[in-house]
């Protein structure tokens, strides 16, 4: 009779007594009614890099800007230069959209009257 029990606890998936609630705190309860039928959705794969938008290196010396841009790709870029102040009283700028052909370079330029805080380029489809 030693031999059948634990046959017979194996065949009905049942567990000795007792020993339920000995493992009760190490096993984690699923409801087989929460699993989806189906896998989860994928993640859309993310987009592809756009190809558009000259490149633009910024340099600020004292209270003047200058932006040296280049756009290597076949698009026309149409690029601005703002400068952003120091001092309260001076006026921030914001420069006229130069337009950048491909494979086209243009310097653009700017100033404060006294130092500047900040100075960057934005980027627009014509």
């Amino acid at each position: 009779m030693r031999g059948a029990a634990p046959a017979a606890a194996s065949r009905a998936g049942a567990v000795a007594p007792g020993l339920a609630d000995r493992l009760a705190g190490d096993r984690a309860v699923v409801n087989l009614a929460d699993i989806p039928a189906e896998p989860p959705a994928q993640p859309a794969p993310p987009a592809a890099r756009e190809l558009f938008g000259a490149d633009c290196d910024t340099e600020i010396e004292g209270s003047r800007v200058t932006a040296y841009c280049h756009n290597g790709y076949p698009e026309t870029d149409l690029i601005r230069l703002h400068v952003e102040c120091d001092r309260w009283w001076d006026l921030d700028g914001d420069g006229a959209a130069v337009a950048v052909g491909p494979a086209g370079r243009v310097e653009l330029a700017g100033r404060c009257w006294k130092e500047v805080r900040s100075a960057w380029v934005t980027h627009e489809r014509p």
